[in-house]
């Protein structure tokens, strides 16, 4: 029998959070901290020394030796620099444990050494880590023993962002005041904020550290680049929510465990669609608290992975043929009352605030389709995307029967009379207690569905991080409520006004409603009529970052300066460069060094046999001699199509970075690597297991 795992006991026994805080800080501290937190009110820095002092005594006693800022630059990932709390040594030798508020506050990484996209020259090497005092800090323990890590915000010597903290605070004000500004409209004078809650279901896929050390494509790309499909794969349907495997279970145990007590509220646990692949859900939090909570769940996985003799994989898409991985994000604005705003109801025809709110949100998305689509896009998620098994490239909003019939009254006869009712489920099972279902089914196909009282946007990666979406998410509908309050709050019948905007809003914007499914070849047709944009891969998604439409959205609430957007497009151009240069390289180096010495090696065994049955007088050598002849054509095809991958990736390396570079990798270099993996694909087919010189599809799925 496992050990008991008494949830309440260890749940943030490793966070520096609320009741940690209430109970050490002096009231007077404590308030004020408070104050900075749920307010923005600016904290002294006599007050951060004794906020420093407490939370260096609390992570000693918790085994720490030093502090980090944990920053989220520009690079996927994130970042952070250790210092010890000792300070210089006495004149005894002996030396002291100290913290300051002003080390609590502020670091200073080099910013040069980080993406900036030209807002920062090499030789400009100050940058600013900035305490981030709404997300707690915490002791994470690892082979480097305990160390507190401070949630922060990164920015360059002259203030831009270079990070996804900064950008997500920004957005996360802007929303909350213009949906402030909304709720008072409707009579809410105690909340006094309304902030954005996020949830991410994270996917991921388990495969043995032993197979993984021999697949040089999986270490150095995360995703297998070869690789032909085992005699079984998903098609029975019969992982998916099946029954955990034992090791898979001890590993998930182990994860939960390091997740509460770091304060994650880790709650769903079950297998995915594709054999080995998995996912984790967490409770809803804030956004910015969500977005650090995401960071330390796709940490832990990989960390706790390599303890149970396996390796996550968190790439998009690191097997051909069965479903790649996403990250389900759940949107919604609460008040700080407790107020769901995306709570329709029982009668939603009649809660005006929810209608007006869900019609800012329509307008919103169909506004900004090509922004939400590109705060999803990323170089493995261009794999996935559109791909039969999530959602399409098109961004869509699925309302389901229910809100779609609400909106068809409003749009068709000016008012809305009544709401479809849910009804009992009918099983024809009398043991089977009775429920009501509810009033919609589900839609699985589409980007960004309302799924009861949230929105869940549908096609982040996998391993990215979830703040880009959040941002425009919180942005967009920030300006929606924005001139939506510009409008009543000057009329002179704000009951008519809000009646007339709600139906304005669904008439003009509802192209954007599509409940059926999205990954039919008609609704590819029926949107391009409804003119809503196909960006089909990430370089085509990149260009709407700067576009005069979402300058003008960033600029006018400040969360992005047209220089920052600027950088951000070039670090993308330059990211996805990197990554497909990347990739051939290493199709080259496995097919060169690996798979060709291979297939010789063979060709020469099968070439001894048929002259070893020749001599012994044997004639029929037909299928020998068929099969000899089909390898050598599949080597020849293998080499002509590497040729041809390393001229176009030489051309592309010497290419400038930027727009025209990324654009020559995805039209040129990547159906080069298609054409290489095709003939690479048939001779694992053909070629003795024993001679073929790495793991199988077959190995890496079933091996867990």
């Amino acid at each position: 029998m496992g050990e008991y795992t008494n949830v309440t006991e260890i749940f943030g026994e490793d966070v520096f959070n609320d009741s940690v805080m209430q109970q050490r800080l002096p009231k007077k501290v404590y308030k004020e901290l408070k104050q900075t937190i749920l307010e923005g009110k600016e904290l002294s820095l006599e007050m951060a020394d004794v906020i420093a002092h407490e939370m260096k005594e609390w992570a000693i006693e918790k085994g720490a030796t030093h502090y980090t800022h944990w920053f989220q630059p520009l690079t996927g990932v994130t970042a952070e620099k250790h210092d010890a709390f000792i300070t210089a040594p006495l004149p005894s030798g002996k030396v002291l444990m100290s913290f300051s508020g002003k080390e609590l506050i502020k670091g200073e990484p080099d910013a040069s050494s980080f993406p900036s996209g030209g807002l920062r020259a090499t030789f400009e090497a100050r940058g600013y880590t900035a305490w981030d005092c709404t997300s707690p800090a915490f002791v994470r323990h690892d082979a480097a023993g305990a160390t507190l890590c401070i949630p922060t915000a990164f920015c360059s010597y002259t203030g831009e962002a270079l990070d996804q903290k900064t950008p997500l605070l920004r957005s996360m004000q802007a929303v909350g005041t213009q949906a402030l500004r909304l709720v008072r409209l409707f009579g809410d004078t105690t909340a006094k904020r309304v902030i954005p809650s996020v949830g991410a279901e994270q996917e991921y896929f388990l495969v043995s550290e032993k197979m993984f050390s021999k697949r040089k494509d999986l270490v150095f790309t995360g995703r297998t680049l070869f690789g032909a499909m085992p005699p079984k794969g998903q098609e029975m349907d019969d992982h998916y929510l099946g029954t955990i495997r034992q090791r898979v279970s001890a590993y998930m145990k182990h994860v939960n465990e390091e997740l509460w007590k770091l304060g994650v509220a880790a709650k769903t646990q079950h297998n995915e669609v594709a054999p080995a692949q998995h996912e984790l859900a967490p409770i809803f939090a804030e956004a910015n608290v969500e977005v650090d909570h995401n960071q330390i769940i796709m940490q832990t996985l990989k960390r706790v992975a390599s303890q149970h003799g396996m390796k996550c994989l968190l790439h998009e898409k690191p097997f051909a043929g069965v479903n790649g991985s996403g990250k389900h994000n759940n949107w919604s604005l609460t008040t700080d009352t407790g107020v769901n705003l995306l709570e329709p109801g029982y009668t939603p025809h009649e809660n005006i605030q929810f209608l007006l709110i869900l019609s800012c949100v329509l307008k919103a998305v169909d506004r900004h389709a090509e922004l939400l689509r590109e705060s999803a896009s990323d170089v493995g998620n261009d794999h996935r995307l559109g791909a039969n098994e999530a959602p399409p490239a098109i961004v869509s909003v699925f309302l389901g029967d229910q809100l779609t019939d609400v909106m068809n009254q409003l749009i068709t006869t000016g008012m809305a009379d009544h709401s479809i009712e849910s009804e009992k489920l009918e099983t024809g099972v009398k043991s089977i207690p009775e429920f009501m279902r509810d009033t919609t089914d589900r839609n699985r196909t589409s980007p960004f569905a309302f799924t009861g009282n949230k929105f869940e946007f549908r096609m982040v990666g996998s391993r990215d991080s979830i703040a880009p979406a959040n941002v425009v998410l919180n942005t967009i509908v920030a300006e929606a409520f924005k001139e939506a309050c510009d409008e009543l709050e000057k009329a002179e019948d704000f009951s008519l006004a809000v009646h007339d905007l709600i139906k304005k809003n669904f008439t003009e914007h509802q192209r954007i409603v599509f409940n059926g499914n999205g990954y039919s070849q008609e609704w590819v047709e029926e949107a391009e009529r409804r003119g809503l944009p196909n960006l089909t891969c990430m370089v085509e998604a990149v260009d709407a970052l700067t576009s005069d439409k979402a300058v003008e959205l960033f600029e006018k609430f400040g969360v992005f300066t047209k220089a920052e957007l600027e950088s951000r497009q070039e670090i993308k151009y330059e990211t996805y460069s990197k990554a497909i240069n990347i990739e051939a390289k290493t199709m080259l180096d496995i097919a060169g060094k690996q798979i060709i010495p291979a297939v010789i090696k063979y060709t020469r065994n099968l070439a001894d046999s048929i002259n070893a049955i020749v001599s012994a007088g044997v004639l029929d050598v037909e299928v020998q001699t068929e099969l000899l002849q089909r390898t050598s054509r599949l080597l020849k095809e293998t080499r002509d199509a590497m040729e041809h991958l390393k001229t176009v990736s030489d051309k592309a390396h010497e290419m400038e970075d930027g727009r025209d570079k990324a654009y020559f990798y995805r039209r040129q270099v990547i159906p080069a690597m298609d054409d290489l993996r095709k003939p690479v694909d048939e001779l694992e087919m053909i070629v003795d297991k024993a001679i073929w010189p790495m793991p199988s599809y077959g190995d890496l799925l079933f091996e867990v």
